[in-house]
């Protein structure tokens, strides 16, 4: 639906917020025209991607290059080994870095750009499998190539119809749709996806563990169930975790007494002195292991409303403490 220009803005405004909207609907209508081509050459483009030993390098021209650029960083965080290599440096040295157990993805929209056609008969000599997107499957780049993924626009969102807009963002939608019909077959996961990002969010998230992040040795407050209320106090104090252990003789955790068990028990008016930390530790505390995920920890602190957990071993023995402090010192939340 088509937006009425806006009364308050000026004939000026209007024009740029019509301009803007005609390059949407150019840009969508170029990326809905890919949907309706692709066939049998891609699904042939997904499998020799598949088949090879060594890497996807992309090549491309001004804006196809920087186009190939992301395509080829898109390949190679979602499972498939890629590289971009400039063609002109090509001509000059870097064709060295394409080996015959590689593939190369070419961009261009034209497909006549002299710095990649040049090079084109040198790759298919050392018997590399090419693979072309480009708007013209006729061109020369379409020639040499085994298969063609056809890019091509009926026009350009730019209005002298000259500089690449619908083209690049075609060859970027049509790269995307590579990696994620390659990523879908390979059943590349989540934790794949973590281990490529690992300085990322996400990466914390999946690949972060309990035992990572968690306090251990001296660093975890915990006291005997004989304790008097007076040790517990001066352990959870010292500790700095906001709460304490109690544990058996074996060092299994058995409870856990927290600032907010030490509110309610001074409200209940009794008389604290008197009392042990097996009379007010909160029996069956909330435990994990040390390899669960920390984001684990993070959603069981969330799920029941807690700001720590005791991290056991195999046999319940306690092994060391988590905060929600330590999570967000970790940036797992």
């Amino acid at each position: 639906m088509r937006s009425s220009p806006d009364p308050a803005l000026s004939a000026s405004s209007n024009a740029m917020l019509a301009r803007a909207r005609t390059t949407f609907d150019i840009e969508a209508a170029a990326v809905l025209g890919l949907k309706q081509r692709i066939g049998a050459s891609f699904v042939q483009a997904v499998q020799k991607i598949l088949e090879v030993r060594g890497r996807v390098v992309v090549m491309g021209m001004g804006k196809s290059g920087h186009v190939g650029r992301k395509i080829a960083a898109t390949l190679a965080s979602t499972g498939t080994p890629a590289m971009f290599v400039h063609p002109a440096e090509a001509s000059h040295g870097d064709l060295g870095m394409i080996k015959p157990v590689d593939l190369v993805l070419a961009i261009s929209n034209s497909g006549e750009v002299d710095e990649l056609t040049v090079i084109l008969p040198v790759v298919k000599r050392q018997g590399v499998p090419l693979i072309a997107i480009t708007g013209r499957v006729d061109s020369t780049l379409a020639h040499h190539a085994d298969i063609v993924l056809d890019s091509g626009v009926e026009k350009e969102a730019c209005p002298l119809n000259l500089a690449p807009t619908a083209s690049t963002t075609a060859q970027m939608a049509m790269g995307d749709a590579l990696a994620v019909a390659l990523l879908d077959a390979r059943g590349f996961g989540t934790e794949d996806f973590a281990r490529s990002h690992p300085g990322g969010a996400l990466g914390r998230k999946l690949l972060t563990h309990v035992g990572d992040v968690m306090r251990s040795g001296d660093a975890v407050p915990r006291v005997v169930s004989g304790a008097s209320f007076s040790e517990l106090m001066r352990e959870m104090s010292s500790k700095g975790l906001g709460a304490t252990a109690v544990v058996d003789r074996e060092g299994r955790a058995i409870g856990i007494f927290t600032d907010g068990d030490l509110r309610r028990q001074i409200e209940t008016g009794a008389d604290l002195r008197a009392l042990t930390a097996a009379d007010v530790m909160h029996v069956g505390p909330r435990t994990l292991r040390a390899d669960a995920l920390a984001a684990e920890a993070a959603e069981l602190m969330e799920q029941h409303r807690i700001t720590s957990v005791l991290v056991i071993d195999a046999a319940g023995v306690l092994i060391g403490a988590l905060s929600i402090n330590d999570l967000m010192r970790a940036k797992v939340i």
